[in-house]
C-alpha cells in the first residue's frame, strides 16, 4: 500500500448537489493530523478561547437581548484510546479511533473551507487537499486539545446551517453562492463592527477558520504554495549557510555578547 497522496481533482464546490468525499486513506489522514499537530500555526490557535463561546453580555453583565440563536448539541463522549506514550509514528495503526463527522457535516465544512481558501490557478482549494478530512481526524482524536475544539467546531457548523434555514429557508449546502457569502460576511471576523447577534458565532468561526488554514498548509500542496522546501535531501556535499546568513548570525551573536561563538573558517 502506498502513502503517496494523489493530486487533487477539481471539485464542484459551488454546485448545490456537491457532496464531499475524501481522497485520503486513513493512514494518509493520520499522517496529516500529525503534521497539523506539529504546525507552527497551532500556537496561534491555542491562544483562541476554544471553549464554547458565551453569549454576548451588556455592561451590566446580562445577556444582550438580540436575535442570537445557538445550537444545543448532545455529543457523545470520545472514549477511544490514543496512541499511548510511545507511538509508532513510522507505521501508525490504520484506525486508532473512529472518525465522528457525518457526511453532511463534512460537505458543509468542505464548502466553508473553499470559501476561506478557494482554488487559485494551479493552487488547489482547501477541500481539494482534503482539509475537511484532516479536521475530522482532529476533532475525533481522543486528546484534550482536540476534544476542547470538537464542540466549538460542530456547534459552528450547526449554527451556519440553522442560519441558512432562518434566512433563506434552506440548508447551507443548497444555497446559491451569494447567499452563502452573505452569511459568512456577517461572521467572518469578531471585531467592533460585528453585530451583537453574530459575536458568539464569530468567535467559534475564528477557530474553524484557523484549523482550515493550518490543515491546508500541513499538506504537500499547501507547503509547496508557500515555497517551503524543508525536509528535502541535498545532493552532494552540504554547501553550508550563505554569506548573508553568516553575517546575520554574527551580528546577532555580537548583540548578545557572544562574539566568541561566531563562525570562523578553519
Amino acid at each position: 500500500m502506498t502513502d503517496e497522496i494523489k493530486q487533487p481533482e477539481v471539485r464542484a464546490a459551488d454546485d448545490t448537489n456537491y457532496r464531499y468525499q475524501s481522497g485520503l486513506s486513513r493512514r494518509q489522514s493520520l499522517k496529516l493530523l500529525a503534521a497539523l499537530a506539529a504546525s507552527t500555526m497551532l500556537p496561534t490557535l491555542s491562544g483562541c478561547d476554544s471553549a464554547p463561546p458565551a453569549a454576548p453580555a451588556d455592561a451590566a453583565g446580562k445577556v444582550a437581548a438580540t436575535t442570537e440563536h445557538w445550537p444545543e448539541l448532545n455529543l457523545k463522549a470520545i472514549t477511544a484510546k490514543g496512541y499511548g506514550t510511545d507511538p509508532n509514528m513510522i507505521l501508525p495503526p490504520e484506525s486508532p479511533w473512529p472518525l465522528t463527522m457525518s457526511a453532511a457535516q463534512l460537505t458543509l465544512l468542505a464548502l466553508l473551507s473553499d470559501i476561506l481558501i478557494p482554488r487559485e490557478g494551479d493552487v488547489p482549494s482547501a477541500s481539494e487537499v482534503d482539509a475537511p478530512a484532516i479536521i475530522d481526524e482532529w476533532i475525533s482524536a481522543p486528546y484534550p486539545r482536540q476534544q476542547q475544539d470538537r464542540p466549538v467546531i460542530l456547534a459552528a457548523l450547526a449554527w451556519i446551517d440553522d442560519e441558512a434555514t432562518l434566512r433563506f429557508g434552506s440548508s447551507f449546502t443548497t444555497l446559491k453562492r451569494e447567499q452563502r457569502l452573505a452569511i459568512i460576511d456577517d461572521i467572518a471576523f469578531d471585531n467592533a463592527q460585528t453585530k451583537p447577534q453574530f459575536q458568539r458565532i464569530a468567535k467559534a468561526f475564528a477557530l474553524l477558520r484557523g484549523l482550515v488554514v493550518a490543515a491546508f498548509f500541513s499538506t504537500p500542496q499547501g507547503t509547496k504554495d508557500i515555497g517551503y522546501v524543508g525536509n528535502t535531501a541535498i545532493g552532494g556535499d552540504y554547501p553550508g549557510p550563505t554569506p548573508e546568513a553568516k553575517a546575520h548570525l554574527d551580528k546577532m551573536l555580537a548583540e548578545l555578547g557572544l562574539k566568541q561563538f561566531a563562525w570562523q573558517a578553519v
